[in-house]
């Protein structure tokens, strides 16, 4: 543990927004004897660097919190796979299985890479995939599992109940156009398997069955089971509802999205979780960065270039700041890691808590004296012409003659980011 006066005075971003937590929600922290944490995703494409980034700086959150007191928590990462898809995404080369399917939900639409059961499934494992490289602790929740095993039921029954107050929070914010036909429930149609958005007629709140207009006919179902599913911004208050969720952060441009979703986790009859708007993250053209466009650099492209905690270290600052995400940010950020690295240790307590790395590595970086930065590596295998790591060793013993690759794990793993980021950025 940390000594309490510095715990309490650190203006370290998540050492505030854990203080201000246990605050605001001691109660019915206390209550439940646990604190959960939500992040979510929506899989209508590839992962992308934004949402690692939700992860990475939730458990950030946690490893403060673990230093400030013992606390059962958890992380929950939430796909949002039922989701009907609305667009094929451009980074898809073989689309045609998506396009055919189009209104369907994602884990109903064939996997157009044929490794998994659907598109839904194969994003998650994506997603999956990717966080277990960075060892976070995390509980993977699907939508479509959670609706269809029935997790979900009860809190339907009540979206049903207050059904009238959920309407009156969201429809003044819809055109005239839209508020003839809203309703918080989306029936899946029986015939087609598509997600559809269409006038709610008749219902009991009883029983949840639920009759809509369909056009030509009627379509008479129930609510659970995954008969049907949410419009997202109900579909975020259930889930909080349901899960007790107390912290969950969120892209600016859904802060309008957070403030109704809690007005409606309230009418449930919850208190809604805190919540932490981040800036969100651009290309370098400064535009947004896209799971459906595929802009900016990849989770796979900066794990190529550079080590998972450089990427770490990419989140931490100023998380209320936007960020443009590209490959020539990728060299400036390892030599920003080494820097830190090296500081650390002749730091004072305070200030090594304002370090990044004591965030990237839980108060625990690594020792090692730096060598040479990031770029000046850089330079070397252009002028050595090196292919591999073997070679660029030989070069950088002509330099410093005492030093073996052993002895030097965070060097020894940048010769390889070198040449990998040599022969695909700075040659062509």
């Amino acid at each position: 543990m940390l000594d309490n006066d510095l715990i309490q005075s650190t203006s370290s971003w998540p050492f505030v927004e854990i203080r201000k937590l246990l605050k605001d929600r001691k109660e019915i922290i206390s209550k439940k004897d646990k604190i959960t944490f939500q992040t979510g995703y929506g899989p209508s494409g590839l992962p992308h660097i934004g949402t690692f980034g939700e992860v990475a700086r939730t458990t950030m959150m946690i490893n403060a919190l673990n230093h400030i007191q013992k606390t059962n928590y958890e992380l929950i990462t939430f796909s949002d796979d039922m989701d009907g898809l609305r667009k094929v995404p451009d980074n898809i080369s073989n689309d045609k299985v998506l396009k055919d399917n189009l209104g369907k939900p994602l884990t109903a639409i064939p996997d157009p890479f044929k490794k998994f059961n659907s598109f839904g499934e194969h994003n998650n494992e994506m997603l999956k995939e990717f966080l277990n490289k960075f060892n976070f602790e995390f509980i993977f929740k699907s939508s479509t599992e959670n609706y269809k095993s029935g997790v979900f039921n009860n809190s339907l029954l009540r979206v049903l109940e207050k059904y009238e107050d959920i309407m009156s929070i969201i429809l003044p914010t819809l055109r005239e156009e839209r508020r003839k036909t809203y309703c918080p429930f989306l029936p899946i149609c029986p015939k087609t398997g598509k997600v559809l958005e269409i006038p709610l007629i008749e219902m009991n709140k009883k029983t949840g069955k639920v009759i809509f207009d369909n056009g030509s006919e009627k379509l008479e179902t129930k609510i659970f089971d995954g008969n049907c599913k949410l419009q997202w911004k109900v579909d975020w208050a259930m889930r909080w509802f349901t899960f007790d969720v107390d912290f969950e952060m969120y892209g600016k441009d859904l802060t309008e999205s957070a403030i109704l979703s809690s007005k409606i986790c309230r009418s449930l009859g919850k208190i809604p979780p805190n919540g932490f708007a981040y800036e969100l993250f651009l290309d370098e053209k400064g535009e947004k960065i896209s799971k459906s466009k595929g802009n900016g650099i990849s989770i796979e492209q900066w794990l190529r270039y550079a080590s998972p905690e450089s990427l770490s270290l990419y989140m931490y600052p100023n998380p209320k700041r936007a960020k443009k995400l590209y490959s020539e940010v990728v060299p400036k950020t390892v030599d920003e890691y080494l820097s830190y690295i090296e500081k650390f240790p002749d730091q004072k307590e305070k200030d090594q808590i304002l370090n990044p790395v004591w965030h990237v590595h839980n108060g625990k970086p690594p020792k090692e004296k730096i060598v040479m930065p990031f770029s000046m590596l850089l330079n070397l295998v252009g002028s050595s012409n090196a292919d591999n790591k073997e070679i660029l060793w030989k070069f950088i013993n002509k330099f410093h003659k005492e030093i073996k690759p052993s002895e030097y794990p965070i060097l020894d793993g940048l010769t390889e980011y070198a040449i990998n980021y040599f022969k695909d950025k700075v040659e062509p």
